[in-house]
């Protein structure tokens, strides 16, 4: 309240007595520095404690009507006498400038502006004498201008005649200073000496249910305003009001730390600086920046400062710890905001236990100073609901505008959030120490946050985690250039310098806990500076905090999925409880909370997705990848590699230990962050990925060994496969031009990709069967993004000539692939073609119809996944046959490649091609009009190799010459080929043809062969049988065949190669001279036939 308006108050209690003032006294003397031996501010003897409603007495003299110059008072009650005392004209706080003109003379001049006053007051101001005959006023005195200005400012006055300034503001009447001056014989002035004691007497005054600290801090913006507008050099006035603001502040510090001095009982409510705090600076309520620079000023000096400023922003934290964005959080932030301007009040606020207390996961963002900053968020569960109320029923376009302003409101904090940790960081070592302490500490105790089921009440929130991130991606921000030529000051030793982040329970990248810990244990000396501990925060945070949230985001799809089929299946009970009214109310509260948790689940994905869509925060995170990349890449290339550097592959063997040792995520951020950012957001990619990107795949996947995990590793070809999906204007990807062309992965791609496409074949994962198979879709993608470049089809004859070994378990792979994906693919439509069928039933029940429309889709999708492995696996041979047929025809492969191709051109064109035909073919991906002239294609790629003819010839399973007939005329009537070719296929089948006419002629049967001649595996007769390491006997062919795909013994599972087989050269000759003395049997038969033929032939003739 400002004692100008001097509303009544009730009767304040007793003073405390006359000692315990006194000690007070002398304390607050103390700190002010002023003399011991003014006059004591406890009221004299025989005089009481003034209230406020005494110093608003209603006697005459308390009211003026007056004016001075030009100026016109505030509207006041008429007065029934002159107030003849001077009166002082100072700007009221709305104005906030002092009026120095408007007092005119002292009090020995008084009678006369009386007298001139008077004149105007009673009507006479049109007889009043001419202006350029007034006598011309005395200069103020210092002492006049200190009674003035003094009075203006404290609103306060000394002279019981006088109640109101030239401004018609209320003056507070000082009794008993009054009292004391008259007894001293002084002039009824305020003045600096007295102006302690004033000011006591009238903060004394002040309603004990209103905060002190509402009449001081007016005062103090008052006197501030007169120093600012003080013209010209005036030293004795300057010094004047320097005192007076020295001790209006220093009162309204002893007005929040020691109410007892003001007869008041200590208030938590009152002697607080929150509620000033929480306004805007410059608004009537607000602490002014210059009472923020004063107390920054005095805190060397009065050690009571910082506490209170301290402990203000602790309760504002803690009031904001209880809201949401939904709330109004902004003053809260704003007066953080506001002390981010003064390092000091930081360092004192970083000292507080509160900054950074022992606390578990979700209570570090509600009971740390900092955390309910970083808490406000848009994932708060409240504030997702506002964004998307009634998820369910929100079209695509209205989920967008949520999503921006979501995006939005969010971006206007996080900048917020920005400034207030840049001006922590800045404010001194200490104080930035603290802060790297608080990331960290979030960092360790939010491991929970990737495991595979995440506890909720066990870790800190999205909001709070995605906030932590994105502000650590901007103190990135200044060491990031586009040449990296900071990345070298990335101390790779910085996990064994007592690092803040504890990894010990993280899986490494290629090393066990045992090798872990034993290099840890090697301490170096020395700290690790700003640019390291940064990169290793956000690099923790990007785990623990957008990547959870990103995972999140997944699991939340499936869970919406689950809700959903949930109420379809109790919306289709309704039905039929109609009858059965209390199952039908259970039925309805049971749809009702599935519907609840349904919208709550939609709207948080909603949210997170706006979140994590934001396209400034996802290109900043990129740019922190693309540093890890080639901090990654050096440190295992033990080079200085840099995007404009060569790379030269493979790495060295010795894989360097902290290399090793780095905790798996440091690789994993980097490749799910692309990957994110590929799937939704690609068009922000186009300018934020470089060639580091394709070395970082190539690299990992050509030296896999420094990799422990497979799905890791496999992640490298998704990103690559991720890379040649259209965007834009660009047809082969982001990517995709830069693999077809640049120098790097023109030498080192195919390679890799092939060698991996090897290696996944086992991965150790209890689903490897099924995993290998996307992964290698996905090296299909790649390779027939970069084959229209000449070099890879180069790299690959030369591949099949130079490495023989590696190019064979290659072929026999993709050999290996295409036979079950074709077989598995084409086998299920017999199924889905019954089943459809089935449907169509209409007195089909409605349990069955459920039942075969379940068993339909479980067809479907495996059809549909198989197809499109089918249709890639079948390109790629046909693109690779196209290169190299010989390596396809190898003895070793030859046979069964034949074999699989007969049959699935059987399947396609034989009589079993009936039950392919289903409704919708397309939705399966399968195309028999694209697979069987790719089929005849690979033919025809293979026919001019003898080997391959006779293969086909020699398939006894499923060729026949029916069937090449019957696909030529297929070819023809549906013009699925050109005459040509087709033409070319009737050559082909007509060496088939006589391949097996000549076969046959040759043949001899076997068939009676002893049990020991045969392969145990394969079940023919042996011609080459070699001992195996686990000593059992099998063909060289089926042993050859079996380690292409495995290479461990059958028996033993053992690992094993060709090289470690034996040949059984007795029990070859035993087979060479069985099937000597059979041939030899067949001979002598024929012989015997071809003697008796023409005696035992009917003679027809006469």
């Amino acid at each position: 309240m400002d004692l100008n308006e001097q509303a009544p108050a009730p009767s304040t209690p007793d003073a405390p007595d006359q000692e315990t003032m006194e000690q007070i006294r002398r304390r607050r003397l103390a700190k002010l520095g002023g003399p011991a031996a003014s006059t004591s501010a406890a009221p004299s003897p025989g005089t009481t404690t003034p209230t406020a409603a005494g110093l608003n007495s209603s006697k005459p003299a308390e009211d003026k009507t007056a004016a001075q110059g030009a100026e016109t008072p505030a509207t006041v009650e008429p007065r029934p006498k002159i107030n003849i005392s001077p009166t002082p004209a100072a700007t009221p706080q709305s104005t906030g400038s002092p009026n120095s003109s408007s007092r005119a003379g002292s009090t020995s001049n008084a009678e006369s502006r009386a007298k001139r006053r008077a004149s105007d007051v009673d009507g006479h101001a049109a007889i009043a004498p001419s202006p350029r005959k007034q006598t011309p006023a005395a200069p103020e005195t210092i002492d006049e201008y200190a009674d003035r200005v003094l009075s203006t400012i404290f609103r306060v006055t000394v002279d019981p005649d006088r109640s109101t300034d030239s401004q018609g503001h209320k003056l507070a009447f000082l009794p008993d200073l009054s009292a004391d001056l008259a007894a001293e014989g002084a002039t009824l002035r305020l003045s600096v000496g007295r102006l302690e004691e004033a000011i006591m007497e009238a903060a004394t005054a002040y309603p004990r249910e209103r905060p002190l600290l509402e009449y001081l801090l007016p005062c103090w913006k008052r006197v501030v305003r007169m120093l600012k507008v003080l013209r010209g050099p005036a030293p004795e006035k300057e010094a004047l009001l320097k005192e007076a603001r020295r001790l209006c502040f220093s009162n309204c510090i002893f007005a929040l730390t020691v109410p007892e001095l003001f007869s008041r009982e200590p208030n938590p409510q009152h002697d607080t600086l929150v509620p000033y705090l929480l306004h805007e600076v410059e608004s009537e309520n607000g602490l002014c920046m210059d009472f923020f620079i004063e107390a920054v000023a005095r805190l060397d000096d009065d050690d009571t400062i910082a506490p209170l400023f301290t402990k203000a922003m602790v309760d504002i934290s803690t009031k904001l710890s209880t809201m949401s964005m939904n709330d109004d959080y902004k003053p809260c932030v704003n007066a953080l905001l506001t002390y981010s301007r003064f390092p000091p009040l930081l360092d004192a606020l970083a000292q507080h236990p509160c900054f950074q207390m022992a606390q578990s996961a979700p209570n570090i963002e509600k009971n740390t100073i900092l955390g309910p900053f970083f808490r406000i968020s848009p994932l708060q569960p409240e504030v997702t609901t506002v964004y998307f109320a009634g998820p369910r029923t929100m079209d695509k376009g209205r989920i967008q505008t949520s999503q921006s302003a979501l995006q939005m409101t969010l971006g206007a904090h996080q900048t917020d959030l920005r400034t207030i940790i840049n001006a922590f960081i800045r404010a001194s070592p200490q104080t930035r120490n603290k802060v790297l302490d608080w990331f960290a500490y979030i960092m360790n105790v939010n491991h929970k946050r990737r495991a595979i089921q995440v506890d909720p009440k066990e870790v800190s929130s999205d909001g709070f985690m995605i906030n932590v991130t994105v502000i650590l991606d901007t103190l990135c921000e200044p060491f990031m250039d586009g040449t990296f030529s900071k990345v070298g000051r990335i101390d790779v030793g910085y996990f064994r310098r007592n690092p803040r982040l504890d990894i010990k329970d993280e899986t490494k990248l290629n090393a066990d806990q045992a090798q872990s810990d034993a290099f840890y244990a090697k301490k170096l000396d020395g700290e690790s500076n700003f640019i390291t501990e940064i990169f290793f925060l956000t690099l923790a945070a990007h785990h623990y905090g957008s990547e959870a949230a990103n995972s999140k985001m997944k699991n939340l799809d499936r869970d919406i999925k689950y809700f959903e089929k949930n109420i379809a299946m109790m919306e289709a009970e309704r039905p039929k409880l109609i009858s059965r009214p209390a199952q039908l109310r259970m039925l309805e509260e049971a749809v009702k909370r599935h519907t609840n948790v349904l919208e709550r689940t939609m709207a948080l994905k909603f949210s997170i997705e706006g979140v994590l869509l934001e396209q400034k925060m996802q290109a900043r995170s990129l740019l922190f990848m693309r540093y890890v990349t080639v901090w990654l890449l050096r440190l295992a290339s033990q080079t200085e590699y840099a995007p404009d550097k060569p790379l030269k592959l493979p790495l060295p063997s010795d894989q360097p230990e902290a290399f090793k040792c780095l905790p798996e995520y440091a690789l994993q951020d980097v490749v799910d962050n692309f990957k994110f950012v590929f799937r939704y957001i690609p068009q922000i990619i186009l300018s934020a990925v470089g060639d580091e990107m394709i070395a970082l795949c190539i690299t990992f996947l050509e030296s896999s060994e420094y990799v422990k995990n497979p799905y890791l590793k496999s992640s490298l070809v998704t990103l690559l496969s991720h890379g040649t999906w259209p965007t834009y204007h660009l047809k082969k990807g982001v990517l995709g031009d830069a693999m077809t062309n640049a120098k790097f992965a023109n030498d080192y791609l195919l390679h890799a990709v092939m060698k991996f496409y090897i290696e996944c074949e086992s991965t150790g994962a209890h689903t490897q069967f099924y995993d290998k198979f996307n992964i290698r879709y996905e090296i299909f993608q790649v390779i027939k993004c970069v084959w229209s470049n000449d070099v890879y089809r180069e790299q690959l004859v030369q591949s099949s000539k130079s490495n023989r070994a590696f190019f064979v378990r290659f072929v026999n792979l993709l050999l290996n692939d295409a036979t079950y994906v074709l077989d598995e693919g084409l086998s299920k439509f017999p199924k889905i073609h019954d089943l459809q069928d089935r449907l169509r039933n209409p007195e089909l029940s409605q349990q069955d119809r459920e039942k075969t429309e379940e068993d339909l889709r479980t067809a479907e999708s495996q059809a549909t996944s198989y197809m499109q492995l089918a249709n890639e696996t079948v390109s790629m041979m046909k693109l690779f046959t196209t290169t190299i047929s010989e390596s396809f025809t190898m003895p070793e492969i030859v046979q069964r490649l034949a074999g699989m191709l007969d049959y699935n051109l059987n399947i396609l064109t034989g009589p079993k091609s009936k039950t392919l035909k289903v409704e919708n073919p397309e939705k399966y991906f399968f195309n028999p009009k694209t697979l069987l002239p790719e089929l005849v294609d690979i033919y025809i790629n293979l026919g001019g190799v003898q080997s391959f003819i006779e293969a086909v010839a020699a398939d006894g399973r499923s060729y026949k010459t029916s069937t090449m007939a019957t696909t030529a005329h297929i070819l023809r009537s549906r013009h699925l080929k050109d005459e040509k070719d087709i033409q070319a296929w009737e050559l082909l089948a007509a060496k088939f043809e006589s391949a097996k006419e000549a076969l046959d002629q040759a043949e001899l049967d076997y068939d009676d062969a002893p049990p020991e001649f045969e392969d145990p595996i394969m079940g023919i007769l042996m011609t080459d049988p070699v001992i195996l390491p686990s000593k059992h006997v099998v063909d060289r062919s089926t042993i050859t065949q079996h380690l292409l795909s495995d290479p461990k013994d059958p028996y033993t599972r053992q690992p094993m190669g060709i090289e470690d087989v034996a040949p059984d050269d007795e029990l070859r000759e035993k087979i060479e001279r069985w099937k000597a003395e059979k041939r030899a049997k067949a001979r002598e038969e024929v012989v015997s036939s071809t003697a008796e033929g023409p005696g035992d032939a009917m003679d027809t003739t006469e």
